[in-house]
């Protein structure tokens, strides 16, 4: 909900206004416990934690009281059924709320989190995940994993579209998102975030590559 955008507690209040189910992140966690860091995941002094550290300071700094208690009380687990499949739905993964699970992970990293899971709550067909940043879907096992992207920012393919997944009967699918990018960048620029991610939102490239695994990096050394 707040990680790297100008306008947090404008978020926040729009989805409470929903009424949808919500779940907790890192950066809910975080920022409900009024903690100094994101708890991304990311390297200590990688590109991707400095980045991070004014956008989620902005955060902090926005949300009050009420908006930390309610982002207290979230749950790190969604359980729910859709078109006769039962859907779990957590952040990163089951073993770490900030574990980074990518379109290529190997298969035994899924099917360790599956099983971690499914101790917990028992048998899924599905599992909607995020976190990485990247949608995709995976099928391992007989279950589908599908991560439902960053609404808020574009999956580092040049392109300015952000992404989210649709549950259409058995059969998840990615949809794009087309909005007002230059007024979002401009937002930011006049919130003083101007560290990389604004320029993201216009040119659909992230400002680090550093947490990427090697095959989804424009460029390998």
């Amino acid at each position: 909900m707040v990680a790297y955008g100008a306008d947090g507690p404008g978020c926040v209040a729009l989805i409470r206004q929903s009424g949808g189910a919500v779940l907790a992140g890192n950066c809910e966690i975080q920022l409900a416990a009024d903690a100094a860091d994101c708890g991304c995941g990311y390297g200590q002094g990688s590109a991707c934690a400095v980045l991070a550290r004014d956008s989620y300071a902005h955060a902090r700094a926005g949300l009050d009281a009420a908006a930390r208690g309610w982002m207290a009380g979230l749950p790190r687990r969604i359980v729910f059924t859709h078109a006769g499949r039962r859907y779990a739905v957590l952040h990163g993964g089951a073993s770490d709320v900030s574990r980074f699970i990518w379109p290529d992970t190997g298969d035994d990293v899924f099917e360790h989190e599956i099983r971690l899971l499914q101790a917990g709550i028992g048998a899924v067909d599905g599992v909607v995940a995020g976190h990485c940043g990247i949608a995709f879907r995976r099928r391992v096992a007989g279950i589908d994993w599908i991560n439902a992207g960053v609404i808020g920012l574009p999956p580092h393919d040049g392109h300015r579209a952000t992404r989210f997944a649709v549950l259409d009967g058995d059969a998840p699918r990615i949809e794009r998102l087309d909005y007002d990018a230059e007024a979002a960048a401009a937002e930011m620029c006049a919130a003083g975030l101007t560290q990389g991610y604004d320029a993201a939102l216009l040119s659909g490239w992230w400002p680090s590559e550093d947490t990427l695994p090697p095959g989804l990096r424009r460029y390998v050394d």
